[in-house]
């Protein structure tokens, strides 16, 4: 099993507008690629929050052929309508995680 997990600080301003349009658009958009078996929308708490909330969003994929599949053929036409939706208002980092137990 791995996890691509999304980390993104998101500005104060958009915050709210950004949450809804992950929960009903981004993350139904990626899952509906079929390279993830089920997904997880969190907020990081005990953080520095004074410039925006900070999010994690969380892929589950059950080989790494589904994950690379969604990030050559399905990944660079989301993240651009991401881009062009929030601009500098977002900022994040992806990583790969394999479940170990």
């Amino acid at each position: 099993m791995y996890i691509y997990n999304i980390t993104t600080k998101v500005h104060t301003s958009i915050h709210e507008q950004w949450v809804e349009w992950m929960k009903m658009h981004h993350i139904p958009q990626i899952m509906a690629t079929g390279c993830f078996t089920e997904s997880q929308f969190v907020r990081l708490l005990e953080l520095d929050d004074s410039e925006g909330p900070t999010f994690a969003t969380q892929f589950k994929a059950a080989s790494k052929a589904d994950y690379n599949r969604y990030i050559e053929i399905h990944a660079p036409a989301l993240r651009k309508d991401s881009l062009s939706k929030w601009g500098d208002k977002i900022i994040g980092f992806r990583s790969l995680m394999e479940l170990v137990h």
